[in-house]
């Protein structure tokens, strides 16, 4: 019976080196989407904690990001811009920059865990896991830094795009978001290919 929560199995069962990929940044109104790539040593011991990205703290994120740094045997980030998801659409764009990531792996893997049903053009053989981010490590540790990296990009963004709340909500559509918005009109971050924005600027206020 396979173990619940984050686990090592599919890793061992699958041609090596294997690693985890996943995205967070699909649901905003505003910023990029990330994505990380993660390769653990399936033979290793699993950071204390480990789980999908959404069933952690910001703090339990920030300090099992170390932990997975210091144990994977390769991890990598990849972003794709605002512009690319116009252009490409979301779930394209979230592919992209699994690739990125991918690619950026400073050892290349053979097989890649991804999670969801979609599978996605990267550069080896791919196996998609619904809700991989919940069962299996790697994609659990990759959902962990992919969240980690765009929140810090997010509060980056704030910085330049004051205003909005991008350090708070990263640039989801909470109702300060959305009245934000509505005050200061969308600035260049914003998705406006985003059906709920597009609806909310063409109604009158």
């Amino acid at each position: 019976m396979a173990k619940s929560g984050p686990h090592l199995l599919l890793e061992r069962a699958c041609p090596t080196p294997v690693c985890g990929v996943d995205e967070a940044g699909r649901g905003p109104m505003a910023g990029p989407v990330s994505a990380a790539a993660v390769i653990l040593d399936p033979h290793r011991r699993l950071p204390k904690g480990l789980n999908d990205s959404k069933k952690l703290t910001a703090a339990q994120r920030e300090d099992l990001e170390f932990e997975i740094k210091a144990r994977a045997i390769a991890f990598a980030v990849g972003f794709a811009s605002v512009e690319e998801i116009a252009q490409l659409n979301i779930l394209h764009a979230a592919g992209l920059a699994m690739r990125r990531a991918v690619e950026a792996l400073s050892v290349q893997p053979v097989y890649a865990l991804v999670d969801g049903n979609y599978r996605f053009a990267l550069p080896c053989e791919v196996k998609t896991v619904v809700g991989g981010d919940g069962v299996c490590a790697s994609i659990a540790a990759a959902s962990i830094l992919a969240k980690v990296a765009r929140d810090r990009v997010m509060v980056e963004l704030d910085g330049q795009f004051p205003g909005y709340g991008f350090a708070i909500h990263k640039g989801y559509g909470v109702p300060g978001h959305l009245k934000a918005v509505r005050e200061l009109g969308p600035c260049e971050i914003h998705r406006l290919s985003w059906a709920p924005l597009r609806a909310l600027l063409e109604t009158p206020a």
